[in-house]
Parts: C-alpha cells; sequence; structure tokens
C-alpha cells in the first residue's frame, strides 16, 4: 500500500503520457513511440516545473519499467534460429559494433563529450537504438538527460537511414533480384528495428521482392540485438574500475560481480532460453508476441518518464557534440558494413 501510495500518481502519468506516443508511433514507425514519448514528457515539464507528489513514480517508471521492458524483450528472441541464420552475418556485425564503440570512445576523449552519453550514443549505434540505450543506461548509472539526448541522437540517424539507404543500395550497384545483400547492410548499419523493418521494407517495394529482405534483416538485426549481453557486461565492469576508490587498493581486489552485473540482462537471457524450448517443443511463437508488444510499449513509458525528467533547455545547449558523435558512429558503421561485405563477396 505504501507503494501504491507514494508511486501510483507518477506511474498514472506516465502511462498516459505513452498511450498516445505508443498509437501514433504505430502509424509513424519511422519516428516511433519511443522518441513522441521523450518529446511529449518534455513538452508537458517545460510547463510543469515541480511534478510534487508524482516525482517518485516518474523516476521509478524511468528505470524499474525501462528494466522490465529489456528482460521481456528476450521474449522476442529463439536463440538457435539467430545463431543459426545470423551466423553468416558474424564478422559485419563484430566489424560494426567494434567500430561505434572505438569511435564513441575517441571521440569521449578528443572532444571531451560526458563519458554516459558517449557510452550510450556508442552501444545505441552500434546495437539497437533505444533498446540498447535502455540496457545500458542502468548499468553506467546515466541520468534522464543523458539518456533523453542519447534517444534523440540515434532517432534522427535512424530517420534519415531509413529514408537514404535504400537509394545508397541502388546507387552502389546491390543486387536487385534478391534480398541477401541489402538485408544484411540494413541490419547491420542502421541502428533501430523500426528503420531496419522501413528500410528493408521500402526495398522490397522497389523491386518486388516479397519479403526476402525483411526476412534476412530482421534475422541479422536481432543476431546483432544479442550483443547487448557482452556489451552491457564490459560496461559493467568498466564502471566498476572507474568507481573503485583509490585507498580500496586494485579495483579487481573490490569488484563483487554479484553487485556489478545488472542482474535484468540475466533474466533477459533467461527470457530467451525459455522462448527458445517453447519453440523446440511446439509452442506457437504467436503466443510470445503479446509479451514483445508490451517490451515495447514499456520502452515507450519509460521514454515518456525520462521525457518528463529532462530539462530541454540543456538538451539543446548541449547537443552539437553528441550529434558529431553520433554523426561519426553512424558513418563509421555504414562504411565498415559495406566493406566488410565486398570483402566477403556479399555484394
Amino acid at each position: 500500500m505504501t507503494f501504491l501510495r507514494n508511486h501510483s500518481l507518477g506511474i498514472f502519468i506516465c502511462f498516459w503520457v505513452a498511450l498516445p506516443a505508443w498509437l501514433l508511433g504505430q502509424r509513424f514507425p519511422i519516428i516511433g513511440g519511443a522518441v513522441l514519448a521523450i518529446l511529449f514528457g518534455m513538452g508537458i515539464t517545460s510547463v510543469w516545473k515541480d511534478h510534487g507528489t508524482a516525482q517518485p513514480g516518474i523516476n521509478w517508471t524511468s528505470k524499474i519499467i525501462l528494466q522490465s521492458a529489456v528482460v521481456l524483450l528476450g521474449f522476442g528472441m529463439n536463440l538457435g534460429v539467430i545463431v543459426k541464420t545470423g551466423i553468416f552475418s558474424l564478422p559485419i556485425i563484430i566489424s560494426t559494433i567494434t567500430t561505434s564503440l572505438v569511435v564513441a570512445w575517441g571521440l569521449h576523449r578528443l572532444l571531451k563529450i560526458p563519458r554516459n552519453t558517449s557510452a550510450l550514443i556508442g552501444v545505441g549505434s552500434s546495437i539497437c537504438g533505444g533498446s540498447a540505450i535502455a540496457a545500458a543506461a542502468p548499468v553506467v548509472k546515466a541520468d534522464s538527460n543523458e539518456i533523453a539526448q542519447s534517444v534523440s541522437v540515434i532517432f534522427l540517424f535512424n530517420a534519415m537511414a531509413a529514408l537514404l539507404f535504400p537509394l545508397l543500395g541502388h546507387v552502389i550497384g546491390f543486387d536487385t533480384t534478391a534480398g541477401e545483400a541489402f538485408g544484411i547492410f540494413a541490419g547491420t548499419a542502421i541502428n533501430d528495428t523500426s528503420s531496419v523493418t522501413a528500410a528493408a521494407a521500402t526495398w522490397d517495394s522497389m523491386w518486388g521482392l516479397g519479403t526476402q529482405t525483411l526476412d534476412e534483416a530482421v534475422t541479422v538485426k536481432l543476431t546483432r540485438a544479442l550483443a547487448i549481453i557482452p556489451v552491457t557486461l564490459m560496461l559493467a565492469v568498466f564502471v566498476a574500475k572507474k568507481e573503485a576508490k583509490p585507498t580500496e587498493g586494485s579495483w579487481l581486489a573490490t569488484f563483487r560481480f554479484k553487485r556489478a552485473f545488472p542482474m535484468f540482462i540475466l533474466y533477459f537471457v533467461l527470457a530467451a532460453v525459455f522462448t527458445t524450448v517453447c519453440l523446440q517443443a511446439g509452442v506457437s511463437g504467436e503466443v510470445f508476441q503479446p509479451l514483445k508488444e508490451l517490451a515495447k510499449f514499456f520502452i515507450v513509458m519509460a521514454m515518456a518518464a525520462i521525457g518528463l525528467n529532462s530539462n530541454i533547455v540543456t538538451l539543446i545547449k548541449s547537443g552539437g557534440k553528441p550529434i558529431l558523435l553520433g554523426a561519426c558512429c553512424w558513418a563509421g558503421i555504414t562504411v565498415v558494413s559495406l566493406l566488410v561485405q565486398h570483402v566477403l563477396g556479399i555484394w
């Protein structure tokens, strides 16, 4: 009862901010509900500055609902199918993820971009946009402004990729009689699932390929999404090392895996394993569809909370360097994806 009394108002407000954003996101998938929820939340908080008794519920939603969304995403993953069909694209996936993380780290040092913002943009660019940011944010202890700024940057380049990549694929000479080449390109070089599917569906429509490109792109994208697990673990160790006090001696001596490890990632893996076992036992994948949709709504709801906690003036003033970082990560991933595909003879 105490929890409900302290948190229900904030959770209720986040829900009603998220609902129209979710519905509009279904209609305009290139923008997506997550970005709209952040914008709605920012707009509301610009006139409603003191959240009063709603603040605890808003904070709870931005953290716990966000982690719950990541866990529920695990029910959308059949590990066996992903490993089997995505193995061919693994060299490209590893190359693009490494490129984005290295670029993010380098520009963080060179341009003095805040550590958390650099980490979130690098992870979001390299893996799967908002979902990766949702997984990494609690690990690096990012605040609402850092999360909102990172999601906004990722959205900008997502939208550009969805619109420009089909044209780019045609100009550089991708095979127009099959969907493999462009599907792998979209799945490895575009970070958010909505934009991956938008670009792949456009390519299918352009060349009358049915769903060839879409199927390929989504499979590659899901394989790439599994990188959330090792990357968040790496970030957890990095943060533990950074936060170790000099008086405590070596950080390894004081590091506690249980304390650093984000437990929701373990639950995410267990959800994926459970899904895989059920599918192998003959359970229809449609059974898990409501959970996947709930995960997407939870992300939108958490983004609404983050928008409500964000200072839009601060975001605008500090937006130049993060946008440059996002552009460099995006360009690096695109170039490396194309180069590795060319080396492998895919196009």
